[in-house]
């Protein structure tokens, strides 16, 4: 890393560090070897004997959260394999954090100020932000409305639905999403560990978002799951896709299931660190 480089990553994670201590968040170190690497069944762990280079801190954090901590983040590395290209490494570091009570509007908040903090601190300045939907980010693209399109309609791919629909979004919508912008209410097959709710028209959606900068994805927020039984059904599903894929099945966190079970009602996100850096100094790449 080029010196420059290095002082502008200090003074942004000084930045976070003390939005965090001024804003009543408890900083904690959670394992990186786990039992358990993730649930989604496009995220692929490194295996480190029998156990896992975590792909997040998720399932620890959202412990911690069930044993009464209200506010609380973490930063640090994270590992996915198969993840290549100027904006993706293997090893990264995130900052993922919990607030008990809060809205996903709250912590949209929370982005746009963490952003502030972090591109003040080298001497530049935030973009402006907007709250979109992924149907109207969608729509407008590329004429189609993803939430009443078949797959067919989507791709000319032989594509599940899901992987057409992902497919657009990168080739089509992502491009579109200039300055700051926050995509909500995500198709609910691409729930992960968020709730499912209804839309204003009665679609079901995820009820989360993403955060983007000039088309890079910078953070995934969740207004967390806290159904157990829902949690293990999600496991179970997302088990079955992957060895359908030919990959092995990720074991079952039993302790996230408990502890999903005990959290409050909870929002989370997570934002990568190296894309904040990149992202707030201006380069093309982490």
């Amino acid at each position: 890393m080029h010196a420059d480089r290095a002082r502008a990553r200090h003074r942004v994670f000084r930045s976070v560090r003390s939005w965090f201590e001024l804003h009543g968040y408890v900083e904690v170190q959670t394992p990186c070897l786990v039992p358990s690497p993730a649930m989604e069944e496009h995220l692929f762990p490194l295996a480190v004997g029998d156990a896992f280079l975590r792909t997040s801190p998720e399932f620890a954090l959202k412990g911690l959260m069930a044993r009464g901590l209200g506010r609380i983040y973490e930063i640090g590395p994270c590992f996915r394999d198969r993840e290549h290209g100027p904006w993706h490494r293997r090893e990264f570091t995130m900052c993922e954090w919990y607030r008990a009570g809060a809205q996903l509007c709250d912590l949209m908040d929370e982005v746009e100020a963490l952003v502030a903090a972090a591109t003040a601190a080298v001497g530049r300045q935030a973009p402006p932000w907007r709250r979109t939907t992924v149907r109207e980010a969608f729509t407008a693209a590329t004429g189609i409305d993803p939430m009443r399109a078949t797959a067919e309609e989507l791709s000319d791919a032989d594509d599940s639905w899901d992987d057409a629909f992902l497919r657009r979004w990168v080739t089509d919508v992502e491009p579109t999403l200039t300055a700051g912008v926050f995509v909500a209410d995500w198709p609910a097959s691409q729930a992960a560990l968020a709730r499912i709710r209804p839309s204003a028209d009665g679609v079901a959606v995820a009820s989360r978002f993403e955060a983007y900068i000039d088309g890079i994805e910078l953070a995934n927020a969740f207004d967390e799951l806290v159904d157990p039984a829902e949690q293990r059904r999600r496991f179970e599903a997302s088990n079955a896709a992957r060895i359908a894929m030919g990959e092995p099945p990720h074991p079952v966190d039993e302790a996230l299931v408990a502890a999903v079970g005990q959290m409050p009602r909870t929002c989370g996100i997570a934002m990568g660190m190296d894309r904040l850096v990149a992202l707030a100094c201006g380069y093309n790449e982490i």
